[in-house]
């Protein structure tokens, strides 16, 4: 067979993987916000620094020679870490060599998680709102994505919703608390309802615990780890990007039963293999002192009552946050723009990047409210308020 000479080269074409999946609204309203200068409380990232202790102690650990590729699962001191901390918070025991995994961040953690345990056909529940990757993860690995609505309004878990979506083929459910994008965090009431709903099933549960450190009006993180029944079957997903202000780091932990680890494993060597080893011994030397993570709640409770405060009295409804570092508001008393058109609108002229609520559904409904990130230094979150209050 020849070719000729004359005929440009051709890219193959093939069947997307992902076909519905396009640029992410994180990435959308951030690049608005640039263009217009607007102040971003749209994507959730920190714009303060970091502590410079752990800085150091990253930079003390490259110095040291750990440069190198790491243990597969990671370093031993950051995994016996975070064995105690387990311990201390949640009473629950995981063995450092078999039970802790450490991801290069949250997100590929819980892709990993996906990929070990959904099958090509295996139903897999969403409660949506939810995070922008558990969709697509799902399909990735040719699972069936079963969506099930959290409470409007109150983004409360609907537990016969939940029952009625089980069927012989549920593989999987992933819950978050403190919950993206909502603030809302799960009750003992309702962890311990989840326990009693999924004891009689095979089905396994990944639990984002991402904001864990950042629960207020002293209530207390429901982590999976408290509770046997869940804690069998669940892979319990950490971020130490969120904890300690470093989400450009990316860098996590999975914590899970050695049999599911075990798979989980499987997955992680071929995807991932190893994660930043100075960074691995560096936290593991800084959470040698609890006081960053025990103290995150109060801190980030002082930015979001700076930030409520300042909107009180507005035309933006406040919606209740218990937990994260996100303020959901309803605009139903400002504008008729949808959620999406509203959120363009308001960077553009207001200077002011939000997330719209429908991004995180796959049908993009529409209820009128939207995101802010409180995650900002505090003349950030009073520069947004002023600009916000004109409203």
């Amino acid at each position: 067979m020849t070719t000729s000479t004359n005929s440009a080269p051709r890219t193959p074409t093939f069947p997307s993987r992902l076909p519905n999946v396009g640029t992410t609204i994180f990435t959308v309203m951030s690049a608005l916000a640039t263009e217009y200068k607007a102040v971003n409380l749209g994507q959730g990232f920190p714009d303060f620094a970091c502590d410079p202790q752990l800085v150091d102690a990253v930079n003390n650990a490259m110095r040291a020679g750990h440069n190198q590729y790491p243990p597969m699962p990671g370093v031993a001191v950051l995994r016996e870490a975070m064995s105690q901390k387990y311990q201390a918070l949640h009473s629950r025991h995981y063995d450092a060599n078999t039970e802790i995994t450490v991801t290069a961040g949250a997100t590929q953690a819980i892709l990993t998680a996906v990929l070990a345990c959904v099958q090509p056909g295996d139903e897999a529940i969403v409660l949506e709102p939810c995070y922008d990757s558990y969709v697509p993860n799902i399909e990735t690995a040719g699972g069936k994505v079963v969506r099930v609505p959290l409470t409007p309004g109150t983004f409360r878990p609907d537990f016969d919703k939940i029952a009625a979506a089980i069927t012989p083929r549920t593989r999987l459910l992933i819950i978050n608390s403190p919950h993206n994008p909502s603030g809302t965090i799960w009750t003992d009431a309702e962890m311990r309802k989840l326990e009693e709903l999924l004891a009689p099933t095979d089905i396994l549960l990944i639990s984002d615990e991402v904001y864990e450190h950042m629960v207020f009006d002293g209530q207390q993180h429901q982590s999976a780890a408290r509770f046997p029944g869940l804690a069998a079957r669940a892979f319990i997903v950490s971020s130490f990007g969120k904890t300690y202000h470093v989400t450009g780091w990316k860098i996590g932990t999975v914590a899970a039963p050695a049999a599911l680890t075990a798979e989980f494993r499987k997955v992680h060597q071929f995807n991932v293999f190893t994660v930043n080893t100075p960074m691995q011994y560096g936290i593991a030397e800084y959470m040698q002192d609890p006081a960053p993570y025990l103290q995150l709640s109060a801190f980030y409770q002082a930015k979001r009552d700076l930030f409520r405060e300042g909107l009180k009295d507005s035309r933006f409804k406040l919606l209740p946050s218990q937990g994260s570092y996100f303020q959901c508001v309803d605009i139903s008393g400002i504008s008729d723009l949808s959620e999406a058109d509203f959120c363009q609108w308001l960077t553009r002229e207001i200077g002011v990047a939000a997330i719209p609520l429908s991004a995180f559904y796959v049908e993009k409904f529409d209820q009128r409210v939207v995101r802010f990130c409180f995650a900002k230094k505090d003349e950030t979150l009073r520069d947004a308020i002023e600009r916000l209050r004109k409203l």
